[in-house]
């Protein structure tokens, strides 16, 4: 009983120190707020509710799994995204020459700033995600499942290499 008394202290210090976090967060306990402004859309290819959802996604992220405030401006932390890439290619072709799988890829950009511990910074860093869908369908049928699934995959991917630094 005592070990399990300890354990829980020892958790529950780690855990108000900032050192760690359940959620597998690395933040500094002094870093209180987050800037996370509309992501921008630069790709050629136009998807016109891609940077809203993006955004939502990326904010109820850091919402749920940090007790970072979110603020307009100046936060100790900044996440700037942007749409570079919206993409579709063949992935698997037929005998006859037809496309029998394509696959939707998804890039963004992202700079992330530290104001109090710079060195966490990334500059212009990218990061990609695809799903493939059967050609029988039309890209218009199955942009929004896929879209939502590629989301998921940025939104864990940007996380985990600014705030979990993975």
């Amino acid at each position: 009983m005592k070990k399990l008394l300890v354990l829980a202290a020892l958790a529950a210090l780690a855990v108000s120190c900032g050192i760690y976090s359940f959620t597998g967060t690395n933040i500094q306990a002094d870093v209180k707020t987050i800037t996370i402004p509309f992501v921008e859309y630069k790709a050629l290819r136009v998807n016109p509710s891609l940077s809203n959802e993006l955004t939502e996604a990326l904010q109820d992220k850091f919402r749920k799994l940090t007790s970072l405030e979110q603020v307009d401006v100046d936060g100790d932390l900044e996440l700037v995204c942007a749409v570079t890439g919206y993409d579709v290619k063949a992935t698997a072709v037929t005998a006859g020459e037809v496309a029998a799988q394509n696959r939707l890829t998804i890039t963004v950009s992202v700079d992330f700033t530290n104001r109090k511990y710079p060195e966490d910074d990334l500059s212009n860093k990218s990061f990609s995600a695809y799903e493939d869908y059967d050609s029988n369908n039309s890209l218009d049928a199955v942009e929004g499942t896929l879209c939502t699934t590629i989301i998921d995959k940025l939104v864990e991917d940007i996380f985990n290499a600014t705030v979990a630094q993975w």
